[in-house]
This record gives structure tokens, sequence and C-alpha cells, in this order.
């Protein structure tokens, strides 16, 4: 680390005022504090809470996302297998499932985080301020809620505008209205909604004009568009409720890379939560809304969707995932205690209408949490203003 160290010292000079490279100081800052304490301290006005910075929020948020990740590569593999009808049991080829999911996650993360790194390096070096910390997490979120079949430029694209119209219009991370991975989902579902929904983008191939019978709807479309069980891509029937259930906590079903395991994802929120990176009011209230809504569509009965198993309908999809990692991010979300109850429970029971309500798009979370977003300062002015009321009740009354 000595020679890394000295490494930068002696770059330093050309970067700072007067040096040859001083317009790229920022730049040169960014990749120097990623790897050492800055030797810059605050000198007045300081608040200090604890001892974490913003870098270490956002490493931790990333090391829960990686269960998740790990799940989604080997659930890309194990999803192929069973599509061309090879290593179809959940214990078979464990090493060459996960080996070919690395190999078609790995550049989509890689694409997310070289383009999203580099505009917000480029945004930086024209705006003459530091690099924000704020894309570290988002570039490992978007990979995490897209099709493994999606193609590199869109990944691209997606990013591009998450980070430029969904953050640094807003004035950059912390000003951000909606959640820029979210941003990007959306960006790419309205844009070429081909490859963000139908049955073809969920599960790679390779070929699948050679794969006989192939069929790539996730659970959620299979439950909306009939009433029998789940049936894998194998043509195994899942023959009850429980087992269908157990199929989706687990998350050998397909979907979105990283949205599939409700396992992984509630190990990743488990650390979040112990950390107090995550807000357990908006997880336990987006839980509630979601669970809610859905034993209510359950006393209603119109379709076959409505009468799904209330903890079956919140282990599909992106319901689990957007309560742990999107619905929770500090910055969109309410910030008031009670403006977050409000707050995760109404976007928890918009995600569950969403989706029922709409089969030409069999998921809501998405829209659920960034309808949220944009009212969530909203709720918190109201919840405040109620507070002062109340206060000023109390003054009236004791004078």
């Amino acid at each position: 680390m000595k020679i890394i160290k000295n490494l930068f010292d002696s770059l330093r000079p050309s970067f700072e005022e007067g040096g040859k490279f001083e317009r790229y100081y920022t730049a040169f800052e960014a990749i120097e504090t990623f790897a050492f304490v800055p030797n810059h301290v605050t000198h007045d006005g300081a608040h200090i809470k604890d001892a974490i910075d913003l870098k270490r929020t956002m490493f931790l948020v990333i090391v829960a996302t990686i269960p998740a990740l790990l799940f989604g590569m080997w659930n890309t593999g194990h999803q192929h297998f069973l599509a061309v009808g090879e290593l179809v049991g959940l214990g078979e080829g464990l090493i060459d499932k996960f080996i070919f999911g690395a190999l078609k996650v790995m550049p989509i993360v890689i694409v997310s985080y070289g383009v999203g790194l580099g505009v917000e390096f480029a945004m930086a070096v024209y705006k003459r301020h530091s690099v924000e910390e704020g894309f570290l997490v988002s570039g490992m979120l978007i990979p995490l809620i897209m099709p493994v079949e999606v193609p590199l430029w869109m990944v691209a694209v997606a990013t591009i505008f998450a980070v430029v119209i969904g953050k640094e219009v807003f004035g950059g991370t912390g000003m951000n209205i909606l959640n820029p991975a979210l941003t990007a989902r959306a960006f790419l579902f309205f844009a070429y909604p081909t490859k963000m929904s139908g049955n073809l983008v969920w599960v790679s191939t390779e070929s699948k004009a050679t794969v006989d019978g192939y069929s790539g709807e996730t659970l959620l479309a299979q439950s909306i568009n009939s009433s029998t069980d789940y049936i894998d891509q194998a043509g195994t029937a899942y023959g009850s409720v429980s087992d269908t259930l157990m199929a989706a906590f687990m998350g050998w079903v397909p979907g979105s890379i990283g949205e599939t395991s409700t396992l992984a994802i509630l190990i990743g929120g488990g650390l979040l939560l112990f950390t107090g990176i995550g807000s357990w009011r908006i997880m336990l209230s987006f839980f509630l809304g979601g669970l809610s809504m859905s034993y209510l569509f359950n006393l209603w009965g119109a379709n076959p969707f409505m009468e799904v198993n209330p903890l079956l309908q919140l282990c599909m999809g992106g319901f689990m995932f957007g309560m742990v990692f999107m619905a929770t991010d500090p910055v969109s979300a309410a910030q008031t205690n009670m403006g977050k109850w409000i707050y995760g429970f109404l976007a928890g029971l918009l995600g569950i209408m969403i989706r029922v309500f709409n089969p030409a798009y069999p998921e809501g979370i998405m829209m659920g949490i960034l309808f949220m977003n944009v009212m969530a300062p909203l709720i918190d002015h109201y919840v405040v203003e109620a507070s002062i009321n109340r206060r000023m009740k109390r003054v009236t009354v004791t004078t």
C-alpha cells in the first residue's frame, strides 16, 4: 500500500492548482479517496453522529446485494439448463450453472459500472466538484433488476439516462427525487418494452431456435394467465401452493437477475437492518401494505391472479427486492418516522394493486415505488405540519 500511496503523492502536484492536469483534479481525488482516507477534515460546523461515512454506507449496501447477485448467477445458469433439458436437478452441475450465469451477468454489471462511473466522472470534471459516491450502489442495483437477456447497449443507455436525467439534473447525489436504478428500469420498459417483458427475456438459451417447446414465462406471468400451478422450464409441475411458494421463496424460478430469491434478499436485508442503514419502518410497512392488498384481493377473487396466496404474491416478482433495496433508498424515500410508515405502506399496497390490475405488465412494484418517490416530500410536509399543529395546540392549552 505504501507504494501506491507514494504513487498518488508523486502525481498529486500535476493535478493540483497550477498543475498540468488541474482541470481533472476531481477525478484524481475520487480515485485517491477510494483507496485512502481523505487528508482534509471539516474545520467548523461539524455534527458527528457515528463513525460511518457515505463510502462505508454505500459499501455495506453493495455487500448486502451480494447474496442476491451470487444466487442470480446460479439461477441464470439453472434456468438455461432447464430450458435446454440438461442438468435439470437442483443439485446437478452447480459449478457449470454458476459459471454460465456469471458469464451472462458480469458483463451487465461491468457495463453498468463502467458507463455510470464514466458519466459521474465526466459530470464532476465539467462542474468542477468532487465525484459523488451515490452511483456505487446504483451501479449494482441496475443489473440486478434487469432480465438476463437485455442487450448490453440498452444497459448503457438506461444507465446514462438514470445518472443524467434521474440524478444530475436535480443536483446530484442526495437531491434526486426518483430512485436512479428504478429510473433506469422504467426507461427501458417504456422505450424498449419487448426487451423487458414477454416470455423470451428471462431465460438465456443461447440459441432459442434449437430449444423444443421452450417457454420463459415467469411465475407472475403464469399466475396471471391461468389458474394452474407453476410449471418450470423442464415441464415439471409444482402440484401445491406450498411447493410453488417454496420455489418462489428459494428463487429457482425465472425473473430478473437479482429478484427471484426471497431468501437471498432477506439475508441482505438483515445486514441492512443490523447496521442501521435500512429503515425497518419502511420495510415493515411495505410488507404490511402488500399483504393487506393481497388479502383484500383474495376476498374479492374476481380473477385467478386475485386468488393467489398472499404470501406467494409477496414472494413473486420484485416485491421483496423492492421492499429491501428500492423503497428504503434514503434519498428518495420519506424522511420523517411517521412519513416512512405512510410511504412504505402505500408503496407496497400500490405495487400489488398495479400488478393485479394491469395484465399487460404483470409487475407493479417499480411503478408503485416510483409514484411514492414523487409523493414522499408531500407526505413529509403534512407530517411536519401536523406535528407543528399539535405542538401549537399544547402551547395554547398551557397558556
